[in-house]
């Protein structure tokens, strides 16, 4: 009888000692150097957690719609997202400051700003962020055209079809007055191909892995705005795990925001190249144009976060968030 009672506690104790199980999900493909990134991140966090914990991907868009993840996130559908921050801005208005953000993960990690987001993502949607990873690179208009500039030497898009997008949506049509066509990025190449779309924002990086180089053969300078992707977890999800699997998490996550950013950068000067190969021309705007451009970006972003912010009845760190993340002048 003891030893039956004995061998009970041994399997009870194992399966207390059971590792977690985290599912995630990446809004991009997996050919997409973004999740590739992201998919390094779980690679690094399944060694150093073995034993107390396993992240389970279960796929891209095809497993939950790419706009559709940072609900399911929030609601426990899966454990863990990886998307950009813009995604979910209506709930998070906050992240406009993200994407019009003027430094990089690493830096709002030391200077406060991480810290403050994550406090406002647990407020406002219930998900402990793990880190702003992937950053650094900044975004181009890019056309299958060659596009005009006026007398000023500032582009003019009259007369173009712009793919709209959730990050640079209100620079497209209250900064530059575009009529904007949403399509999702897993569709632009068919739009691209069948000339729906002409122009698009995105990434200095990435092109290549969609394929969209073969239609988008003008790069528009300056660059503007940042990219904004975030590593979420489920509040509830989070708080069951053990101490030293939070630990674990969040110390390959802050790693990982260094080493994603100084991947990223080196990836961005050999795709430059390559790109200039393959004929991709670029078109820059004049400086005095070029200044109003980003500018431009910068307040139409701010301008929408604060509209937002004041809807939600929350404009305690409005101030806060802009000096953190893109210091300079308030819209007004």
């Amino acid at each position: 009888m003891k030893l039956r009672y004995l061998a009970l506690g041994l399997v009870c104790s194992g399966s207390a000692l059971a590792a977690d199980t985290i599912t995630a999900t990446h809004v991009f493909p997996a050919s997409l150097v973004y999740s590739r990134s992201f998919l390094e991140f779980v690679k690094k966090a399944n060694e150093a957690g073995k034993g107390e914990f396993t992240i389970q991907v279960r796929g891209g868009p095809e497993a939950i719609p790419m706009m559709e993840q940072p609900g399911a996130v929030r609601s426990g559908v899966v454990d863990m997202v990886y998307s950009a921050c813009a995604f979910y801005a209506a709930q998070v208005p906050e992240c406009d400051a993200v994407s019009a953000s003027t430094i990089d993960g690493p830096t709002a990690r030391k200077n406060g700003g991480m810290d403050l987001l994550n406090q406002i993502h647990q407020k406002r949607i219930g998900v402990y962020n793990l880190g702003w990873v992937d950053s650094g690179i900044r975004f181009n208009l890019w056309s299958t055209k060659e596009p005009k500039l006026d007398s000023t030497g500032h582009i003019d898009i009259k007369g173009f079809k712009v793919r709209g997008h959730p990050i640079y949506q209100a620079f497209l049509t209250n900064y530059l007055g575009a009529q904007t066509i949403n399509v999702n990025s897993p569709d632009l190449y068919t739009a691209l191909e069948r000339g729906t779309v002409e122009m698009s924002a995105w990434t200095q990086i990435g092109l290549m892995d969609l394929n969209w180089d073969r239609y988008l053969k003008y790069r528009i300078l300056p660059d503007f705005f940042s990219t904004d992707l975030h590593i979420l977890m489920n509040l509830k999800k989070w708080q069951a795990l053990s101490p030293k699997s939070r630990e674990i998490l969040q110390q390959v996550a802050i790693r990982h925001e260094s080493e994603s950013l100084e991947a990223l950068q080196k990836l961005w000067k050999e795709e430059e190249a390559e790109l200039k190969k393959r004929g991709v021309k670029t078109v820059a705007q004049s400086p005095e144009a070029s200044k109003r451009f980003y500018e431009g970006a910068r307040a139409a972003s701010l301008a929408r976060m604060k509209e937002r912010m004041e809807k939600s009845g929350g404009m305690e760190n409005f101030e806060k968030i802009i000096q953190l993340f893109t210091p300079g002048p308030l819209p007004k």
